[in-house]
């Protein structure tokens, strides 16, 4: 008996309820609040809850004319290509180390990941501790190596809690996307890993020529994906430095949260929230044009 080929109409029911609450789950946590947030942007509301007239484009020219919106989209994106690229790099040595054939590397895998299940305010507090001035860990063995003459203060100017802040971030997702960039090599075929040794390719030919090309799509994928998450995070920079020195770490999501629970225009904050979904649509469409076709 052949199998058929058409749903009938009780199947074709059963297969929208199946999917329903998918839907019903998408529209209650993405769509509803991305609509929510496009109908408050163009409302003059100051305190969330409240009602608000209609105003028009009125907020989104406050904040394009605003110099502080465009401070910190401009830090949004050091702060973001920093993460990315530092984050990235270690990602890439950690996968490669993890990917070698020795005994108790599984121990090691496990334990590379601690740093990202760990939840981020007990990173920071270990941070915050490990770099305080004078007493802090790090200070003390950057003086002992006869690195730095007196303590460096992590946090005391834009530059420092700058840099700070991006190299605590790389720490605490790396591990992440070690994991995905390890997953990439082991599915690296061992043939031609082995053709290239026997054609007499070095070490270091076989990694650039043969390892490399072969993992570039999963790198830039990484490197997508860390510099989207780096743009949207909130709870690293505002658990250290508040936005602060001199609004040397606000960047646009700490910019979100002053204006909207600091200068209560919610309205106005909204329409910075629309206006960063924008830049991250632009980026998510820039992958889907040159993702390379080898990764699809």
């Amino acid at each position: 008996m052949r199998r058929r080929d058409v749903l009938t109409s009780s199947e074709t029911l059963l297969g929208y309820l199946l999917v329903a609450p998918l839907f019903l789950w998408i529209a209650a946590a993405v769509a509803y609040p991305l609509v929510d947030a496009v109908v408050t942007s163009f409302l003059d509301v100051g305190i969330i809850g409240t009602g608000g007239r209609f105003a028009g484009l009125a907020n989104y020219a406050r904040t394009l004319q605003s110099g502080g919106f465009w401070s910190a989209a401009l830090r949004s994106l050091i702060w973001a290509a920093g993460s990315a690229l530092v984050q990235t790099v270690a990602a890439f040595i950690t996968a490669l180390a993890l990917n070698r054939s020795i005994r108790g590397i599984a121990f090691f895998r496990t334990w590379s990941i601690v740093s990202w299940i760990v939840p981020t305010v007990v990173v920071v507090i270990i941070w915050r501790w490990m770099l305080a001035g004078s007493i802090g860990v790090v200070n003390y063995v950057l003086q002992a190596l006869h690195l730095v003459s007196e303590p460096v203060s992590f946090f005391g100017t834009p530059r420092n809690a700058m840099i700070t802040t991006i190299l605590v971030n790389a720490w605490r997702w790396f591990p992440f996307l070690a994991i995905i960039i390890l997953a990439g090599l082991q599915t690296i075929p061992r043939e031609q890993l082995e053709a290239a040794a026997v054609d007499g390719a070095t070490p270091a030919q076989v990694f650039f020529r043969v390892t490399l090309p072969l993992l570039q799509p999963i790198l830039f994928v990484v490197g997508l994906v860390g510099t989207l998450w780096a743009l949207n995070i909130f709870d690293v920079i505002w658990l250290f430095t508040k936005g602060g020195p001199s609004d040397g770490t606000t960047t646009l999501p700490v910019y979100i949260y002053q204006t909207a629970f600091t200068a209560f225009s919610m309205g106005e904050a909204a329409a910075v929230s629309v206006l960063m979904a924008i830049m991250l649509l632009a980026l998510g469409l820039l992958y889907v044009k040159y993702v390379p076709s080898s990764f699809e």
